[in-house]
């Protein structure tokens, strides 16, 4: 059942009612929220643009959690390159719905039946089970939605071709989940596929983050889905948007590609950085997200530091808005779950 089905309108009445109350909910479980919205003098919003937003660096200075420490389950962290790292609070409650409405969001365009997967990474990613990081939060997040996983990274980080034709002569002929961060796709799987003839046509790829990278080589969006599909066959591929401060909650590029969709439960507003007013079409901004799924930390409503344009609303693939990503802030710290890679010497 598809998580993308609700028209802006709808979607606007549901998610005022929900993220409402959330808010009450986490002031009166949250002192640091509280103290924040009475600072702020809020009371309440007659639209889900009115409901008071938090930046996402706050998660990083404050430990904020609508749970008690005997009901923590698990403790993400965010990617970042200056030491600082948010940390995020979840139940199991909570870890329990992002985990199932990672899943339906997913299943819009990889079907119900588990499939064979790739996962372009190293294993040694995933160590600590209690304490991930935001790329092994995803890895791992990702990881359940497959079967009979093969790792295109050997445990130094480098490409393991041999794993690779492994899983190709076995699933390759049938449909074939792959999941990565956008560069490490490019480098190790992009590259490796088209170098040594490996054919991905059946391949269905999820990737997201690390554009930064490939802008500094000079691959845009588009030349990356035209070489994947010219060099090695792949012609479905769905970028998606996401950070740990609302783990679970993903915004999805559609089929026919360029756009990223909200899923139900969810939506973004484009902000003026000057006049934190709603931009409408086509103006660029500050991206925020909305998500119904934070219920154990104050995460329902964040001002990110990327930069985004709303492209548009209730015409493109799926309904609601759609939008895209243009990067980071200026003089923002550049974090990104891909970007914390490094390459091993």
């Amino acid at each position: 059942m598809s998580v993308f089905t609700l028209s802006q309108a709808e979607r606007e009445a549901l998610l005022h009612k929900e993220l409402s109350e959330l808010t009450q909910h986490h002031r009166a479980n949250c002192a640091e929220y509280d103290r924040i919205l009475a600072a702020s003098g809020f009371t309440s919003a007659a639209t889900v643009a009115e409901l008071p937003w938090l930046p996402v660096r706050l998660f990083k200075n404050l430990e904020l959690k609508s749970i008690p420490d005997d009901e923590v389950f698990k403790v993400l962290t965010s990617s970042g390159t200056t030491g600082e790292v948010s940390r995020i609070y979840l139940d199991k409650a909570a870890a329990a719905t992002q985990t199932r409405q990672l899943g339906a969001t997913m299943q819009t365009v990889l079907g119900p039946r588990r499939l064979p997967m790739i996962l372009v990474d190293s294993k040694g990613l995933l160590k600590d089970r209690r304490s991930f990081s935001a790329r092994g939060a995803g890895v791992l997040g990702m990881a359940t939605y497959g079967r009979d996983h093969a790792w295109a990274l050997d445990p130094e980080g480098h490409p393991d071709i041999e794993a690779l034709r492994t899983f190709l002569d076995k699933h390759g002929s049938e449909p074939f989940l792959i999941f990565g961060f956008t560069y490490l796709v490019w480098l190790h799987l992009y590259e490796v596929a088209r170098d040594n003839g490996l054919d991905l046509s059946n391949g269905i790829l999820i990737h997201s983050g690390g554009w930064k990278k490939l802008v500094d080589q000079a691959v845009s969006p588009e030349e990356f889905r035209r070489r994947l599909k010219d060099d090695t066959g792949l012609t479905r591929m769905h970028n998606f948007y996401g950070m740990v401060e609302q783990i679970g909650t993903v915004f999805l590029e559609g089929p026919s590609g360029g756009s990223l969709y909200c899923p139900d439960f969810a939506d973004v507003i484009i902000r003026n950085p000057r006049t934190w007013e709603e931009q409408p079409v086509g103006e660029p901004g500050l991206i925020e997200v909305v998500s119904t799924l934070p219920t154990s930390y104050p995460g329902h409503v964040l001002l990110t530091e990327d930069l985004g344009v709303l492209d548009g609303v209730d015409d493109g693939d799926w309904p609601g808005k759609r939008f895209s990503v243009l990067g980071r802030l200026p003089r923002a710290e550049a974090r990104g779950c891909s970007d914390t890679y490094r390459e091993a010497s």
